[in-house]
């Protein structure tokens, strides 16, 4: 949910050059109102609307969902207010109560919503791509840099770790996909650190469900700046040209942990 933030009054200048009525950044300035009109208000209830779906998509696939988050919201907004009685400061401690069961209920819900999202996706071709295109963080996705007859595919990031090749699809085949675009990388991008990833259950490979918490513990190796010239570069390159099927997506717009 957007934070509003107050923007700090102007303060107005004294005499005639500097009056408030005649600046450019008046309140009433053509600058204003076109400031002002670039940023649209969301929809009201939007919000709201976008919690209704996913419950419903949720619950029509976890039948659990429902009595989860009631366990939860009532689970724990009972034993504080239980506690509260015990050391005599029901009130006090049922309204801590309230709070954090809703805490408590925002999480659970957001774990049964992507747990159902990530089931959804998986096993579909492109399924990491999906992945990677809805995380945290300011990573740039190119999709299908490199695929082979049978499927298998390779997708490039781009963030402040340095390059990372993302492969799904049968290890042996993906592999070769990850030699040959390394092989093509090391002719533009220089000492930039290059890391790979194969997606999958088997060893040594980053389960679809890991694949965020995976790039999240990669190291930060070159700055903002860097990342954006070495992005431009990339894509000057270009590259195979496959269309990925989009679909149910593990991060929403959800409360998560």
């Amino acid at each position: 949910m957007a934070l509003l933030k107050r923007s700090p009054k102007a303060v107005p200048a004294t005499g005639k050059a500097g009056s408030v009525k005649g600046s450019a950044g008046g309140k009433g300035s053509p600058a204003a109102k076109g400031a002002a009109a670039g940023k649209p208000k969301p929809p009201r209830g939007a919000r709201l609307k976008q919690v209704k779906t996913a419950f419903a998509v949720t619950r029509a696939n976890d039948p659990k969902v429902l009595p989860l988050v009631l366990a939860a919201f009532f689970g724990t907004f009972l034993l504080l207010l239980a506690i509260g009685f015990v050391v005599d400061h029901p009130v006090y401690l049922g309204i801590v109560g309230f709070m954090l069961a809703l805490v408590v209920t925002a999480f659970v819900f957001g774990r049964r919503v992507q747990a159902t999202a990530y089931s959804q996706v998986e096993g579909q071709l492109g399924a990491a791509a999906a992945v990677l295109n809805n995380m945290r963080g300011d990573w740039r996705v190119t999709p299908a840099v490199g695929f082979t007859r049978e499927q298998d595919l390779v997708h490039r990031v781009v963030g402040r770790p340095g390059i990372v090749l993302v492969a799904e699809g049968a290890a042996s085949r993906s592999r070769g996909l990850v030699t040959t675009e390394k092989r093509k990388l090391a002719r533009f991008v220089g000492d930039t650190p290059v890391y790979d990833v194969l997606v999958g259950d088997g060893e040594g490979q980053v389960t679809l469900r890991g694949l965020e918490k995976h790039f999240l513990k990669l190291p930060r190796n070159i700055k903002g700046k860097q990342v954006n010239d070495l992005d431009r570069r990339l894509k000057a390159i270009g590259g195979a040209t496959m269309p990925v099927p989009k679909g149910p997506v593990p991060r929403g717009k959800v409360p998560r942990r």
